[in-house]
């Protein structure tokens, strides 16, 4: 037979092919993490991605499959070279987002998706965030994935010549291919079609991560990135759900919480640190030697042990901090200022007492829309990067934190009282370069992080000196607390709950006591109330947030990482992937009500998002 017959399942099985070529460079490039699973799961891999690979393998079909039927009808007709130029474009597309995603998977932990879309604005930030990168290794997969793709290509169709012969019977059959590209697009026959949870089959997320297939994944992603009025974290009715949330803010009427100021209106220093996890933090029981100085300001005022960010980036952690708002998990609301515009904020309750407001960040405030969040927030003064000389762009973000540090020291010493000053730190974030020797010998990428911590550490230990000598400390509550976790050291998957837990200090001239620890579980959105009620302040329109001095207040944290969700309490912690609707991980000691308390959360929390 004629090879034009078989040139339909030839060009479709060329993009199958390539996406399985992909999968495999997968899972090698994450061999730690493929080297755990058992022979079975990596075949399952495969054969439970392959509906998703011929999905795409489909869409990306369906021009091609055009041109065969035009072909048939006008067998003179020149298709080829469009052919050719319209695959070897796509295989060089697919092979340079095959090789961005390996690295994206193993600094954020889930699949290329609509989310860097954010960072586009920002182009500098974003490849200081990929400063790490093997970008040789990636450049020779790139090229290695995309030669395979025009090999396979070439293999398996090549030029064709159509005669006259059979001619009608052809046409027939390219409008039949043409048609049934819609059984493969959808996945199948069934009423529903495809989605990542139709691959997803095991307990292991990485297992799952690496069935995707990651064109469809972003294809997906980009459909579903502007959520209008459908939840899709539904799992109770709306009154069940609403009742299980209230159930967590519930305390006793008249409950009596200490106060820890030495008067009600202090100067309020907000200190956001960049990527400090616990796991570096002495004080918490890190290893000793990154953090002396943020240990000192814990045994001088107080230290809460069992705090948990509620996302994993900046943007979503300022929010949580400065608003008490929950995170949410493919979006952001920093992506849509008309919806932060109604969002409370720790400075606009502190600006209604008269109190003067800066905020300071060495980096760009455009990065992920975070300016537009706080110019809604009121803030005084933006003080970033361009408020700095060039001599000063020390880092591949822009300034180092000890020449920010210094700066809001010399602006501190003039400024009239009270005011609230936020400062966010940037210099421990990738590629953790800094402008003092290294701490900690090595090359490792979990070392550089340790001693770009060391480094804000020394920065911020040399700021609270001079600041103890200024006549504003003695009325300045200092807050520090992170905007996030990080996945080193130990190299978290993306849900686990030490990637979360973070530190959350209480210290300054202001604070009446010394050397106490707070072991409440709680979160970023319990923080601001927690100072508001010190300030005798009302706090009720700060909904999803807790007093954490408060005895009575319940212990626990709900964090949100893509498209899943951890809920905490001392019992353990739970959690749980929205996309498979199944638990990941979950401590013998949680019982089964905790993860519907988390799911509540999901459902409740994404649900006033939605309506804001």
């Amino acid at each position: 037979m004629n090879n034009k017959w078989l040139l339909h399942l030839r060009y479709f099985l060329t993009w199958v092919i390539f996406f399985i070529g992909a999968k495999a460079i997968f899972l090698l490039y994450h061999f730690s993490r493929t080297n755990k699973l058992a022979f079975t799961e990596i075949l399952q891999i495969f054969l439970y991605g392959l509906r998703m690979d011929a999905s795409f393998a489909a869409y990306l079909s369906v021009i091609p499959f055009f041109l065969f039927l035009l072909k048939a009808i006008f067998p003179s007709l020149p298709i080829f070279n469009f052919l050719k130029y319209y695959t070897w474009l796509f295989i060089g597309v697919l092979a340079l987002l095959t090789a961005i995603d390996l690295e994206l998977y193993n600094a954020w932990g889930f699949r290329l998706d609509a989310t860097p879309l954010q960072y586009l604005a920002t182009p500098n930030e974003m490849a200081a965030s990929a400063g790490n990168a093997p970008v040789l290794l990636l450049v020779l997969i790139f090229l290695g994935l995309a030669l395979f793709g025009f090999y396979i290509f070439r293999r398996l169709v090549p030029h064709f010549t159509f005669g006259s012969r059979r001619q009608l019977l052809f046409i027939v059959l390219s409008v039949w291919f043409l048609a049934f590209l819609i059984v493969p697009i959808r996945g199948g026959l069934q009423h529903i079609p495809i989605n990542q949870s139709d691959v997803y089959f095991s307990d292991n997320i990485f297992a799952n991560h690496a069935a995707v297939n990651l064109p469809w994944n972003l294809m997906y992603s980009l459909s579903k990135r502007n959520y209008e009025n459908k939840n899709p974290y539904e799992y109770f009715p709306d009154s069940s759900a609403q009742n299980l949330v209230s159930e967590l803010y519930k305390t006793p009427a008249g409950a009596q919480v200490p106060m820890v100021l030495k008067n009600p209106r202090p100067n309020v220093l907000f200190i956001i640190l960049e990527s400090y996890t616990v796991k570096v933090v002495g004080c918490l029981g890190a290893k000793p030697g990154a953090t002396p100085n943020l240990d000192k300001l814990a045994r001088e005022g107080i230290l809460f042990d069992s705090i948990y960010a509620s996302g994993d980036r900046s943007e979503k952690g300022l929010v949580a901090l400065l608003s008490s708002y929950p995170v949410q998990t493919t979006t952001s609301i920093v992506k849509t200022p008309r919806k932060t515009e109604h969002l409370p904020h720790l400075n606009q309750e502190l600006e209604a007492q008269g109190y003067r407001s800066r905020f300071y960040y060495g980096g760009e405030l455009a990065f992920a829309n975070i300016k537009s969040y706080l110019l809604n927030a009121g803030y005084d003064h933006l003080i970033s990067k361009f408020d700095f000389e060039a001599k000063d762009y020390n880092s591949k973000w822009g300034v180092h934190d000890h020449i920010l540090l210094q700066r809001v020291l010399r602006d501190l010493h003039d400024e009239k009282q009270p005011f609230f000053t936020t400062v966010f730190t940037l210099s421990s974030h990738e590629p953790y370069d800094i402008p003092i020797p290294n701490k900690f010998a090595g090359t490792d990428e979990t070392t550089r992080f340790r001693n770009s911590v060391y480094y804000t550490d020394y920065a911020l230990g040399q700021f609270i000196t001079a600041a103890k000598k200024e006549t504003w400390w003695q009325n300045t509550l200092v807050v520090l607390a992170a905007d996030h976790g990080h996945r080193f050291p130990g190299d978290d998957p993306n849900d686990a709950p030490s990637k979360f837990r973070i530190p959350f200090i209480l210290t300054g001239g202001a604070l009446a006591v010394q050397q106490q620890v707070i072991s409440k579980v709680g979160s970023q959105t319990d923080i601001v109330p927690t100072v508001l009620a010190q300030m005798n302040l009302p706090v009720n329109h700060y909904q999803w947030s807790k007093n954490l001095l408060n005895p009575h207040a319940r212990d626990f944290a709900f964090y949100v990482f893509n498209d899943g969700f951890g809920y905490i309490t001392p019992a353990g912690a739970v959690t749980f992937d929205n996309v498979a609707r199944k638990i990941i991980r979950k401590d013998e000691t949680v019982p089964p009500a905790q993860l519907d308390y988390g799911k509540a959360y999901m459902q409740v929390s994404f649900g006033d998002f939605l309506a804001k």
